[in-house]
């Protein structure tokens, strides 16, 4: 295996933060710290330069940055080459997943692909549509899986399978009577959103622009960050809201919430992204294969 203070320092480095490189590794601050000293220590020089609670690299430190890059990289295409030599799919595979996908779809996938690969240490971080791109862009996540179009050309991207809409009511509001519905209508009454940056939120103001309904004409009255907590607040009366119809499978059944379809459908795209220049190790090519397995499943892909 690489050096463990290189990886160590590597992340610090790229992330300029001891803090944020410890949730990262899924190490103890205090772990990182040791691990840096040992590495000045080996050099006998400061690799970091810590002044009001912020670091920067030093000259020394600069240049141990692009050696370790170079090294890991090379560790890491020596071990999946090796891999495929012997046909063993081991090691970390670190996924990340918009909200919605992450907490309705992602774990059903990652369910099957363990079971799949067993050997594969699988790692989900779930944020909302921007932070996932972010952490696919400063390579703290292999994969992202998101809502809605990415617009980073250096990203590559491929539609996984499209996702419906719906309004959503509790079911004594008068909106629950209708089977479809024009968005005008909907946003007449209370309306509950997600919060920015959110991908469900951009493809919904996307749809009004389209249909041309102003920011004024919504009677927003609250924001929150996840669908759970919407859902929670429609089924009680607070208002209505918008939501993939991927996350409301248990109220529908119980009949705690009723979905209404838009009378022009809103649909938006799941898509896979992940770095173009990015050295792919064989548990995230095999979990790529896997994916575009289970979107043919569920529709033709897209190209």
């Amino acid at each position: 295996m690489a050096d463990r203070r290189l990886q160590v320092f590597s992340t610090v480095a790229r992330l300029l933060s001891f803090t944020k490189a410890a949730e990262a590794l899924h190490m103890t601050q205090p772990a990182v710290t040791f691990q840096i000293r040992q590495l000045e220590d080996y050099f006998n020089t400061r690799l970091f330069d810590r002044t009001h609670n912020r670091i920067s690299l030093t000259s020394a430190g600069e240049l141990v940055k692009t050696y370790a890059e170079q090294i890991i990289s090379l560790y890491s295409e020596m071990d999946n080459e090796v891999r495929k030599l012997t046909g063993d799919v081991i090691g970390p595979l670190v996924m990340g997943a918009s909200t919605t996908i992450g907490e309705y779809v992602a774990p059903a996938l990652l369910g099957e692909y363990q079971a799949k690969y067993p050997e594969v240490a699988v790692r989900l971080h779930i944020a909302n549509t921007v932070g996932i791109i972010h952490m696919v862009e400063n390579n703290e996540v292999d994969v992202g899986i998101v809502e809605g179009p990415v617009s980073n050309r250096n990203l590559v991207t491929s539609v996984c399978w499209d996702d419906e809409l719906v309004a959503v009511a509790s079911p004594d509001h008068p909106l629950a009577k209708k089977d479809k519905v024009d968005v005008s209508e909907v946003f007449k009454y209370p309306f509950i959103s997600r919060e920015e940056g959110s991908g469900t939120r951009e493809v919904i103001e996307e749809y009004m622009a389209a249909n041309r309904i102003e920011p004024g004409q919504v009677n927003s009255v609250m924001e929150f960050g996840g669908p759970e907590s919407i859902k929670n607040a429609v089924a009680v009366g607070l208002g209505v809201s918008i939501l993939s119809i991927a996350t409301l499978d248990k109220e529908l059944k119980l009949g705690t919430l009723k979905a209404i379809s838009l009378k022009k459908p809103l649909k938006r795209p799941f898509s896979i992204v992940y770095q173009r220049q990015k050295f792919r190790l064989r548990a995230m090519e095999e979990f790529l294969a896997f994916v575009d397995t289970h979107c043919e499943k569920r529709m033709p892909r897209r190209k």
